[in-house]
């Protein structure tokens, strides 16, 4: 029996890839920062966003992982070939400049994440060493080590687990809350409700799940469109189980962020957080010594993990737009566009940190750019999952499409309402 558990965890583990990365690298920084600003400034009232986010999650990531999978190719390259290439070139710059602004972000939550831990150390030193690590795994690491150590880093989440394991939380209002929706309609609100889901729902989701889908195809030896194409009942089955438990883990981070900085924050009064680093130290005082460190160390191994993902979406949609070679199982001599991308985007970012710009200015743009862009992809992402010609009997079901289009619609209004909340 013991055997029989063991060989079914390990299979288990061998199946998780993209789509444990994905729902992972969703919770980044900056999204840690909006959980914990929602569970500061609202309570357990907004705790139903963890389940409600967690069917579209499913859905928007299942479609884009199945578009990679049938036809072998990216999602921008998909969108190249089926529709207009000048609305592609926009949503691309506009992934492009989002993505930036928020792996500067994230570098700096890192920071301070660090300086929480040893105050003494230099901020500027410790945004170029982060910006280099990531560098170095993203160009110098083997594809198969390189997918390993976002798998194991992804398991970092597990300590905003532990942090609210280690609390006093009243589990009754926590569930409740998490069943029945609750919301006041206020300007705030409405405006962290769209932050929310345009951190879950993120065009950089997209694109990486796509090209890491072709990715692991390409490790298994199947280096041409012709030979990627198709595929089959137990890939789709493993792939959806992926999807799944990465979507599934990502919205269980968020459930604990909120319900352990409302059970704390909110109920000592402290509803201002700014960034993920304020409610790790807002925490300690509060939750002990154990809370802290996980919480900070939690979002520095996540910060580790986002920033790869966040700069090689970017560089997977540019590269596929402009047909040029790329792929993190490439070296950087036959990809030198591709691994530009990712170093161009990567020096921005430092370079937006040491200016001094406002981390969360930055993100509150970027939020804005996801929210315009999401609703386009998300459109692209429909028409080609339900097309025949480009997914053969792989088309979505009648339900998917359903929901699919559904969601489009709800994160173009929530989009729109970002934007207008922004001006109002």
């Amino acid at each position: 029996m013991e055997a029989k558990l063991r060989d079914r965890l390990i299979r288990y583990w061998r199946i998780l890839g993209p789509g444990l990365v994905t729902g992972a690298a969703d919770d980044d920084p900056s999204g840690i920062a909006t959980y914990s600003q929602t569970g500061a400034a609202y309570g357990i009232q907004l705790l139903w966003m963890s389940l409600f986010a967690l069917p579209m999650a499913i859905v928007v990531q299942e479609m884009c992982a199945r578009i990679g999978m049938v036809t072998g190719r990216g999602l921008a390259e998909n969108i190249r070939h089926a529709f207009p290439r000048s609305i592609l070139y926009v949503c691309v710059a506009l992934l492009f400049a989002a993505n930036t602004f928020n792996i500067a972000a994230d570098i700096s939550a890192m920071a301070s994440g660090i300086k929480l831990l040893i105050p003494g150390v230099s901020f500027i030193a410790i945004v170029i060493v982060f910006a280099l690590i990531s560098l170095w795994l993203q160009i110098f690491l083997s594809y198969p080590l390189y997918a390993q150590y976002l798998k194991i880093l992804a398991l970092v989440l597990l300590s905003y687990v532990a942090t609210g394991l280690l609390i006093h939380m009243d589990w009754g209002s926590l569930l409740a809350h998490t069943i029945i929706p609750s919301m006041t309609f206020s300007r705030d609100q409405i405006f962290l409700v769209c932050a929310i889901l345009g951190t879950t729902i993120s065009p950089y989701l997209f694109f990486w799940q796509t090209s890491q889908e072709v990715e692991e195809e390409v490790e298994e030896g199947r280096t041409s469109i012709r030979a990627r194409r198709g595929t089959n009942d137990t890939e789709i089955k493993d792939m959806r189980i992926d999807v799944v438990s990465g979507m599934f883990f990502s919205e269980l981070v968020m459930f604990f962020i909120i319900a352990v900085c409302a059970s704390t924050l909110f109920t000592h009064g402290i509803t201002n957080i700014g960034t993920a680093a304020d409610a790790a130290a807002a925490l300690r005082p509060l939750a002990g010594n154990w809370a802290y460190l996980l919480f900070a160390l939690g979002i520095i191994g996540t910060g580790l993990l986002s920033i790869p993902v966040l700069a090689g979406s970017s560089a997977y949609a540019l590269a596929e737009t402009f047909h040029w070679h790329e792929g993190l199982s490439k070296k950087m001599r036959q990809a030198h566009g591709f691994y530009g991308v990712i170093i161009v985007s990567m020096i921005i970012a430092i370079g937006i940190d040491l200016l001094g710009i406002n981390p969360i200015k930055a993100l509150i743009w970027s939020a804005v750019g996801n929210g315009i862009v999401a609703p386009v992809i998300l459109f692209f992402i429909m028409r080609l999952a339900g097309d025949k010609k480009v997914m053969g009997h792989r088309t979505n079901k009648p339900s998917t499409s359903f929901v699919g289009w559904l969601i489009t619609g709800f994160m173009a209004v929530s989009g729109i309402a970002a934007v207008v909340s922004m001006f109002v």
